[in-house]
């Protein structure tokens, strides 16, 4: 059986994501992030586009590293201004029927209760079709303007991740059982008091111990993303996560990644291929490759070094503004970005990166590949990605938001159609059931099918 290429769009609800200084060119429309039209018009774009889901990134800080400042970022538009990205996801779910709505949010800073609501408020409102992008964030300045002198160490994230997931789980999967909600008018009873329960939950960083506020959403559970590269984030992915994010300058990096991710998969007691995974990419392309050519050049001469350097600093906790831009970049171990100097450094052991050279390099896109050409150029670019790497799809980053995403709607989707390498139609059902065609819940042996109240494994029925 061919298989089947799988499209995110990656966007952020703010005037700049992962291409700084494209925000200059004439074409950019990136400055109605605040309108809601905007939204609703990509939302139609991307879903008569088949695409799975457009995936909502967000930072809850700043990019403050780089001359240890946040001059740089607010110059160059460097994912600031920001809003929040639950917001958006009623007024696009509103004019689709299919289309995902993976957002991120740092459960670092948000507490579970709370958090649980929102999530199933947003699971009911869009039919199931919401997922939760699981991050623990990576930025001090997000962790200061919370009340702390500085986020918590990568590893102690994961811990408190882990006590989290338990949390959340319990309160979407087990407090409320099916059949709880009786809307009995004649008897006087809206709910079964009988079939709710309160999650007693007492651990190290949360006490719960009550019921959860909602009854259960279509998915319960919204589908779960995530996106570590270290090892500690692949274990965590390979438990929980359903979909992941992979991001990496060269097919070498991602199929490690893969490989990686797929390993955890598999010792955490899993299939490999419960995970999908997604690469990070940027398409540009138009009908001839001159065009496409012509266009590439023209968005490299709007990008941003500074801009993008401040980007790199806050990914890796690195200020790069203290190394001259021909200076060598090496693999640096820091709490905030284990991973971004090191896709770098092993993408192509033949080459030297300078700091010049990776500014450059995700000035456009960001840290994934960048492919260029006519749709049947592009289309073979991608498909050799995903036999090389083993990645079940791509989250499609932006030059120009708008218009990037036409593009591939226009061009590549109907070339990969026509190789039978795309979807043509949606199934029907919630955004799990359309990704793994087997339901609308979590797998029963999914830890948070299993995880257990009092003792008690409360397996409502799938």
């Amino acid at each position: 059986m061919t298989r089947r290429i799988r499209f995110n769009a990656f966007q952020m609800n703010a005037a700049g994501h992962q291409s700084p200084g494209l925000w200059t060119h004439p074409r950019d429309t990136s400055h109605r992030y605040t309108e809601a039209a905007y939204w609703t018009e990509l939302a139609q774009l991307l879903e008569a586009a088949r695409f799975d889901a457009i995936f909502l990134a967000d930072v809850l800080g700043v990019y403050d590293v780089y001359q240890g400042s946040v001059d740089a970022a607010l110059r160059g538009g460097v994912q600031v201004p920001l809003n929040d990205p639950l917001a958006l996801v009623p007024l696009m779910a509103g004019v689709t029927r299919h289309l995902g709505f993976g957002v991120t949010a740092a459960l670092t800073y948000e507490h579970p209760y709370t958090f649980a609501r929102r999530m199933s408020t947003l699971d009911h409102l869009t039919a199931g079709r919401v997922g939760w992008n699981i991050v623990t964030g990576y930025l001090d300045s997000a962790a200061r303007n919370l009340g702390f002198e500085r986020q918590l160490g990568h590893d102690e994230r994961y811990d408190l991740a882990e006590e989290y997931l338990e949390v959340v789980y319990k309160l979407w999967e087990h407090s409320w059982e099916d059949g709880a909600v009786l809307r009995d008018r004649a008897a006087r009873v809206h709910t079964d008091p009988a079939r709710v329960h309160p999650i007693r939950h007492a651990g190290k960083y949360y006490d719960v111990p009550g019921i959860h506020l909602s009854e259960p959403s279509p998915q319960r559970t919204p589908l779960l993303y995530q996106a570590g590269a270290s090892a500690r984030g692949a274990a965590f992915a390979g438990k929980h996560a359903e979909c992941t994010f992979v991001s990496g300058p060269s097919e070498d990096v991602v199929r490690k990644t893969v490989r990686q991710l797929r390993g955890a998969a598999t010792a955490a007691g899993r299939r490999p291929a419960d995970l999908l995974v997604y690469a990070q990419a940027l398409i540009v392309t138009a009908a001839t490759e001159a065009e496409a050519r012509a266009k590439y050049e023209e968005y490299r001469g709007h990008v941003d070094i500074e801009a993008a350097l401040a980007l790199l600093s806050g990914w890796t906790g690195v200020d790069f503004s203290r190394y001259p831009l021909d200076a060598t970049i090496c693999y640096i171990d820091s709490d905030a970005g284990r991973s971004a100097l090191a896709s770098f450094s092993a993408a192509d052991p033949a080459r030297v990166w300078t700091v010049r050279a990776a500014a450059e390099f995700i000035g456009l896109g960001g840290r994934g590949p960048v492919f260029v050409g006519a749709p049947e150029q592009v289309a073979d670019q991608l498909i050799a990605w995903q036999e090389e790497t083993d990645v079940d799809g791509f989250n499609l980053a932006f030059a120009l938001p708008l218009e990037s995403m036409r593009d591939v709607a226009e061009y590549i989707v109907p070339e990969l159609q026509r190789r039978g390498r795309y979807r043509r139609e949606y199934e029907e059902g919630t955004l799990r059931h359309k990704l793994f065609r087997q339901g609308d819940r979590l797998p029963e042996s999914h830890p948070g099918r299993l995880v257990r109240i009092d003792g008690v494994a409360l397996q409502s029925a799938a």
